[in-house]
């Protein structure tokens, strides 16, 4: 399984979010001013990235963007957020990093889910 994993929800049609383009970055420097690219793929059915990168990452600060501008225009939704980016502190090389996104056209929550 990958070391980091993400689901998409799309609330306002309370359905998962499909043909979302999602890529994993990894932090090249402290200031975070840098980013190397780890891995990126789509949601599937589900709203899931099944195969999203490595099985194991060394603890770092990761970026997770979701082009949700892109699932909008497909979706046929007006959103005020073109791109959403989660950036978080991966400590523990050991523990599971989920990282789900719920989403509408007009607002999105994060949490670190199991």
């Amino acid at each position: 399984m990958s070391h980091v994993t993400t689901h998409v929800l799309d609330a306002a049609l309370g359905r998962p979010a499909t043909g979302v383009p999602v890529r994993l970055d990894a932090a090249e420097d402290a200031e975070r001013s840098s980013w190397k690219p780890v891995a990126s793929g789509a949601t599937n059915d589900d709203g899931r990235v099944p195969d999203f990168g490595p099985d194991q990452l060394p603890a770092g600060t990761y970026r997770v963007t979701f082009d949700t501008a892109r699932y909008f225009d497909r979706t046929g939704q007006r959103g005020f957020y073109p791109e959403v980016s989660v950036v978080f502190d991966l400590s523990d090389e050991d523990a599971h990093y989920h990282v789900p996104l719920l989403l509408s056209p007009f607002a999105f929550s994060t949490y670190r889910g199991s």
